[in-house]
């Protein structure tokens, strides 16, 4: 709980440092290769080919294409279509895609507490950041929730991997790492425009920022936090950085903020959070 925490007070910040410093200015496939490539660049003294098996590799890859590689894609190009405020209200679904997501590949029935809490958690960042819809709406949630979908995916890929085959955890992210550089490379080879890299020095340092802390740190942390919580905590936790996000757009770029909707959305979230755990242990008794 306390990885995903810190994990979402880092992410805060990157809603907007992507929406005001390289939306539209940087080309999306290399704002995406230069990130994952300095995350990977920074897990590479971990990487190991002893005591792993191709198939844990290949899985690990799988998961860093998913939940990096192909994430990236949707999720930067989603910022040329709508705001800031819009790519937050529609990753609320991500919960959802998590708690369903987790219980396939369990292959269980769907619990259903975890799925409810989920679902109060999408209905308290609803009430933060429902607002007026830009004409682009359709593309830009069609985006976003592609990206909330591998990402979900990628997230509770991770998870089941490491339950089923333990192993250091900074050694196994090498390889997610690796695997989005390779679907980041692709995409930049078929698709980026070297004609618009950054030509200033604060698009550069948000880059080595993005790779090394919110990309290189934050997802070995979210993805180690994940091992740790259930699918339910999990789920509700993706929704957190929607109400830091929004208080970042107002402490550091004075964006205007109703007050009583953020707060009420803000307690119905730690409702949902605090209901989880209420009814996981009334089930585990």
């Amino acid at each position: 709980m306390v990885y995903l925490s810190i994990v979402t007070i880092i992410w805060s910040f990157s809603f907007s440092f992507i929406a005001v410093y390289l939306s539209g200015q940087v080309d999306t496939w290399f704002a995406v290769i230069s990130r994952i490539l300095l995350a990977f660049i920074t897990f590479i003294p971990f990487l190991r080919f002893k005591n792993i098996s191709l198939k844990q590799i290949l899985l690990l890859m799988g998961v860093g294409a998913c939940q990096l590689g192909i994430m990236y894609f949707f999720y930067y190009n989603s910022f040329l279509y709508i705001s800031v405020p819009e790519v937050l209200l529609f990753t609320i679904f991500t919960p959802i895609y998590v708690t369903i997501i987790y219980d396939l590949l369990q292959r269980h029935t769907l619990r259903l507490s975890y799925l409810f809490t989920a679902i109060i958690a999408v209905i308290g960042t609803a009430i933060i950041r429902y607002d007026h819809i830009s004409q682009n709406f359709l593309i830009g949630f069609l985006l976003v929730q592609g990206a909330n979908l591998v990402f979900a995916l990628g997230q509770v890929g991770y998870k089941r991997i490491i339950e089923l085959y333990p192993m250091p955890q900074y050694q196994a992210f090498a390889w997610v790492y690796a695997g989005a550089v390779i679907v980041a490379m692709v995409g930049w080879l078929l698709f980026g425009n070297p004609e618009k890299l950054p030509t200033t020095l604060t698009q550069w340092t948000i880059i080595v920022w993005l790779g090394v802390v919110a990309s290189g740190l934050c997802y070995f942390l979210w993805n180690y936090g994940a091992t740790k919580v259930d699918s339910g905590t999990l789920a509700i936790m993706n929704n957190m950085v929607i109400p830091t996000g929004i208080l970042v757009n107002v402490i550091i770029w004075h964006q205007q903020i109703d007050w009583p909707r953020f707060l009420l959305g803000s307690a119905v979230i730690v409702f949902a959070l605090i209901l989880h755990y209420r009814l996981k242990s009334v089930s585990t008794k």
